[in-house]
């Protein structure tokens, strides 16, 4: 059991924090609104797109994990943002290639409920960690946690040599890289 329990504390860590990784909130503090748009040389996504990207990968495990009705999604469409977004306006739409603030907002606050969500079920010992998922293919709890955790640090890495490439980190993180 105490193993158990270290094991579970171990996930939740790396969900949230992580040894060789920033965190998503250090990622994301302070990010200047004015690049959020901006995409670096030879990339075709924003920096919006990339946390979306994350947060939508994030929400699909989720969604795999709790859900037994859960529909595979199509790669790549429905795992990163359109570059070319198309909002509905009054009387049509009009296309949009920019992230709003709001946009932006959301997606933080939508990845950090569903991080949430995830740690409950971590920490929750009812959870067997060990057992296969019922509507996989052979999936368990820690797998998929695992594969968050790594996805999320993946792309966090690269959102951070965005930051220091576009000039995108305040003065403080500038002197430290």
């Amino acid at each position: 059991m105490k193993e158990e329990k270290f094991i579970r504390d171990e996930l939740v860590f790396h969900l949230l924090k992580g040894n060789a990784h920033m965190s998503f909130e250090d990622a994301v503090a302070d990010f200047p609104q004015s690049k959020m748009n901006a995409k670096f040389t030879n990339g075709d996504y924003t920096f919006w797109h990339l946390i979306e990207h994350i947060r939508r990968t994030q929400y699909d495990i989720l969604d795999f994990i709790i859900n037994p009705k859960y529909v595979e999604r199509e790669w790549p469409k429905d795992y990163w943002p359109a570059r070319i977004a198309t909002q509905s306006i009054a009387g049509g739409t009009q296309k949009n290639q920019n992230a709003t603030k709001k946009d932006w907002d959301k997606t933080i606050k939508s990845f950090l409920a569903d991080r949430f969500k995830l740690k409950k079920l971590v920490e929750d010992p009812k959870n067997d960690l060990y057992k296969k998922i019922p509507w996989g293919t052979g999936q368990t709890l820690i797998r998929e946690i695992l594969v968050i955790v790594d996805h999320n640090a993946y792309h966090l890495g690269e959102f951070a040599i965005m930051r220091q490439v576009l000039g995108a980190w305040d003065k403080k993180h500038s002197e430290e890289s």
